[in-house]
């Protein structure tokens, strides 16, 4: 059994993962997380909290982030098809601002780790999709924030023009608002590796 970094997708700190699945003609079985496993490939931080979303079809959640405590996400799709964005909020960073997206569904097994100082969210493709995510830090309502989506600056090509947001997500700040918070700070760029 394994987990294999799939190198297509490159940005410093996120990195992509695909496991190992066994099937026979009872179903599949497949090791989605396991310590020492993921040490082999760097990453080496405690998940502390895990998540499960269901959303319909055209639903954008995102772009979400948190400081206090910084936490770091390995998410996946259990249930349909969704594309998974990271964007680079360390200040600082080579790709700072920068996107990644990823097309992880419940058939290509991919799983997406973004590292604290990424802001993450997703657009659901499929009529359903659900997502679990595990979390480096317990979540905390007083420092935790939000992206807008459409960031002009940004630029996120997330295929849809009128998704379904939450009241939250529709009036998030821009990057450039966020950037003029001192919390900001609590995302600098340090080189991974």
């Amino acid at each position: 059994m394994g987990i294999k970094l799939v190198n297509k997708y490159l940005m410093d700190g996120v990195k992509v993962l695909v496991t190992d699945i066994f099937k026979d003609e009872r179903g599949f079985f497949a090791e989605t997380y396991k310590q020492s496993s993921f040490k082999g490939i760097g990453i080496t931080e405690a998940f502390v909290q895990s998540n499960h979303s269901k959303s319909n079809k055209g639903v954008i959640r995102g772009l979400h982030f948190q400081w206090d405590p910084p936490a770091s996400k390995l998410m996946r799709v259990t249930v349909g098809e969704a594309m998974l964005v990271a964007v680079d909020i360390r200040i600082g960073s080579p790709t700072f601002g920068e996107w990644i997206g990823v097309y992880v569904s419940d058939k290509n097994r991919y799983q997406v780790y973004a590292p604290a100082g990424f802001a993450r969210g997703f657009r659901v493709i499929s009529d359903v999709a659900e997502i679990q995510y595990k979390c480096t830090g317990e979540y905390n309502p007083k420092g935790e924030s939000n992206i807008l989506w459409n960031d002009p600056e940004i630029r996120i090509n997330w295929g849809i023009a009128n998704p379904m947001l939450s009241d939250k997500d529709k009036s998030a700040q821009t990057l450039k608002q966020w950037l003029a918070k001192p919390e900001s700070l609590n995302f600098v760029y340090k080189k991974i590796g």
